[in-house]
């Protein structure tokens, strides 16, 4: 088990529209990583080889229809979120975007950047002009539950398979938030 964070001297989060550097692709592939080991979501159930998830994070911020915010502790990335913005022929919910892999490393929570993400998250929808953001999440994860409820967020259903994971099938929750 890896020791958790010192309080950091700062915390925020920001959008990223592109990798200045290497270290900012390997924290968030490490934070990533760590995540999924954690059972937190993201996609993956085992995490994938080190280059195949830095490959796949520096491609994030190349789909036009993907927005990608990171949350920082003291400059370095330990979390973050994509929005997935609706195709361009869906005009029946061209009002409304998802959240879609928000995670925090197991070992940088309990500081408020998940909270942070996701603000900045529904800041950046609201920006872009988006009424609604959708969110789904597995039934396990009692702490984004929590988080999304606290923030507003309305459960609307569940879907009893969700997800198949170590040979067992997990139900998911669906989301929505109003963004005024």
């Amino acid at each position: 088990m890896t020791q958790a964070l010192p309080p950091p001297q700062s915390i925020f989060a920001e959008c990223l529209e592109g990798f200045a550097d290497d270290a900012d692709v390997h924290a968030l592939a490490e934070a990533a990583t760590a995540a999924i080991l954690d059972g937190g979501g993201f996609g993956w159930v085992k995490a994938p080889k080190r280059a195949t998830m830095e490959q796949y994070l520096r491609g994030v911020p190349l789909v036009p229809e993907r927005e990608l915010i990171v949350g920082r502790m003291d400059g370095v990335v330990y979390g973050a979120a994509q929005l997935q913005k609706p195709s361009r022929n869906n005009e029946a919910q061209a009002h409304a975007v998802t959240l879609m892999h928000h995670f925090v490393a197991p070992y940088a929570r309990g500081h408020g950047l998940a909270r942070l993400i996701l603000r900045k998250a529904e800041e950046r929808a609201r920006a872009l002009g988006y009424r609604t953001l959708n969110l789904d999440v597995r039934e396990t994860q009692l702490g984004a539950i929590s988080l999304y409820e606290s923030e507003g967020f309305i459960r609307w259903g569940t879907h009893p398979t969700y997800a198949w994971v170590k040979g067992g099938v997990i139900a998911g929750h669906f989301y929505y938030k109003t963004l005024k």
